[in-house]
């Protein structure tokens, strides 16, 4: 019954998004406002990856495997004003869970990997949290890594896992300077303290402007007392992270060598995000030369990334139109 109610979401999703074309044009419920002129310029540069789906993937047919990433906030959920209700919808998750059955698929976060996790809930992907500082993923021979920051383990399914995690040693200084935030920040009005266990993120969404530069400089003075600390910048958050030479884009490397496709030149790599942090991974497919970025955005701004997507119905469009194309490449065998 389970399965079938899933099997009935994802083709009432897939109904939704493949309705008859007007003129040849995308459906009405995945159809961006008209773009300006800025945008339809920028677009030259970053095309749409619906509109370029089918040169994307040619490759496969190529014999090159598939892996997909992809950010969690702004990607598979819309930007919420409370972090702790960036719930996806139930038509992404059977979508993203289609993905996953056909190609390996890890999700590259931010936010905590316990907190993506409850988010997603499907045991089909691989998850990264803290920015990459705290990855689960398949289980690891890899030499090329420090093996103190790796622990092979069991899920609750009883499969091997390996847990990656590069900052592990920063911890205690972490959970000290999440109470101190806390407590310094207290008497601002809208400031949110989320404790990303490897980063802590500082939500000022709904701090008044006046406040900000106050806010900014509580973190600045506190960190002026961490000096193995630094800042980076997200939307609408602040948050404090280890010094280590470690992002996303690292975390995107170690996950496909922990999958086999270490220096594999029969690999295809897609990664989806909208974040500043995503621009990491989107650098290090350009770097290869290999595989497809994908920039989550509404409005131009300057990008590693190849192709685009406006928003997060366009994710699930495209996450979608890759399931089904799978499913048609696979019956026609």
């Amino acid at each position: 019954m389970v399965k079938e109610n899933i099997r009935r979401l994802y083709n009432r999703a897939v109904g939704l998004l493949s309705e008859p074309k007007l003129n040849g044009a995308e459906p009405s419920s995945v159809e961006p406002n008209k773009p300006d002129a800025i945008y339809t310029s920028w677009l030259k540069e970053h095309p749409s990856a619906l509109t370029s789906f089918q040169a994307m993937t040619s490759a496969m047919a190529q014999g090159k495997q598939i892996v997909v990433f992809l950010d969690y906030d702004g990607t598979l959920s819309p930007i919420v004003s409370d972090p702790d209700r960036a719930f996806m919808s139930d038509a992404m998750r059977c979508a993203l869970r289609e993905v996953a059955k056909h190609f390996p698929t890890a999700i590259i976060s931010g936010r905590s990997r316990d907190k993506v996790y409850g988010f997603v809930k499907l045991d089909e992907v691989y998850y990264a949290g803290s920015h990459g500082m705290d990855i689960m993923g398949p289980p690891s021979h890899v030499n090329s890594y420090d093996g103190k920051y790796q622990t092979n383990t069991m899920d609750k399914k009883g499969n091997e896992i390996t847990i990656f995690q590069p900052a592990k040693e920063y911890l205690p200084t972490i959970k000290k300077m999440l109470e101190e935030i806390k407590q310094r920040s207290c008497d601002i009005p809208g400031v949110f303290v989320e404790d990303n266990r490897f980063c802590i993120s500082v939500h000022y969404r709904h701090v008044l402007s006046e406040d900000c530069g106050d806010l900014e400089e509580i973190i600045h003075n506190l960190l002026s007392e961490y000096p193995n600390f630094h800042l980076t910048r997200g939307k609408k958050v602040l948050e404090i992270r280890p010094s280590i030479k470690w992002n996303k884009g690292d975390a995107l490397v170690y996950l496909l060598e922990t999958l086999g496709f270490s220096n594999s030149s029969d690999v295809l790599p897609f990664y989806i995000g909208d974040d500043k942090t995503d621009e990491d991974a989107f650098k290090v497919l350009r770097s290869r030369g290999q595989g497809h970025g994908i920039l989550v955005s509404s409005s131009p701004r300057e990008t590693s990334a190849s192709y685009s997507l406006r928003d997060t119905t366009e994710v699930l469009s495209f996450l979608l139109r890759l399931s089904r194309w799978t499913d048609t490449v696979l019956m026609s065998k």
